[in-house]
């Protein structure tokens, strides 16, 4: 096996093989998370085609296994606010150092196989070398807490490749829904209860 790096991949034969990749790796996972985490086709080839991210394919004989596109310029992904770390990284904002996991994709068949490991690797021993704030986010499924899951792969990964760097919890986002469907199912003479007034 063996890591390439990419930038603005316009090949449509290459762009397809790694589209497959996505798409299985992505496969099921619809179900699972509330937020819509694969992008459309046409989304993948704008990302993939931006002369500002870096592709990086792990590749087995002429197969893509695994792949992470880091965004270099969080100003073009439309997932993060250039405020909020223009006001709390404005050293890593002033030197054009805040970059963006947009996705980190295994094929089924090679997940046990350490793929996912040796890409990481590969791509964050560039975003250490340049001093970079390397932001990423993962749906419950992979992250069902703050502590272990895919944020503890990420650490040790940047462990191996560059020390102790700190990983900093950002941000915790729920989703929540008001059903309002579920009064249909009740008897229609079954009333709201307005708790009275306390007043006297």
């Amino acid at each position: 096996m063996f890591v390439t790096r990419h930038t603005h991949v316009v090949d449509i034969v290459l762009a397809d093989k790694l589209w497959h990749l996505y798409d299985v790796a992505y496969r099921g996972l619809a179900e699972l998370a509330v937020t819509r985490e694969m992008l459309y086709r046409s989304e993948f080839d704008e990302a993939i085609a931006d002369p500002t991210n870096r592709l990086w394919v792990l590749w087995d004989d002429s197969t893509p296994v695994a792949m992470t596109l880091v965004a270099t310029d969080i100003g073009s992904t439309r997932y993060l606010s250039r405020a909020y770390f223009e006001h709390h990284y404005p050293d890593h904002m002033r030197r054009g150092a805040v970059h963006y996991i947009m996705w980190l994709v295994v094929h089924p068949g090679h997940a046990a196989r350490g793929a996912l490991v040796r890409l990481a690797r590969e791509g964050m021993a560039l975003e250490a070398s340049e001093g970079a704030l390397l932001v990423f986010d993962s749906p419950e499924m992979n992250q069902p807490g703050i502590t272990g899951g895919f944020a503890e792969m990420a650490a040790r990964s940047a462990r191996s490749v560059a020390g102790p760097a700190p990983v900093h919890h950002l941000e915790t986002q729920h989703y929540f829904a008001i059903d309002f469907g579920a009064l249909q199912q009740h008897d229609d003479t079954v009333q709201l209860q307005v708790p009275e007034s306390s007043s006297r």
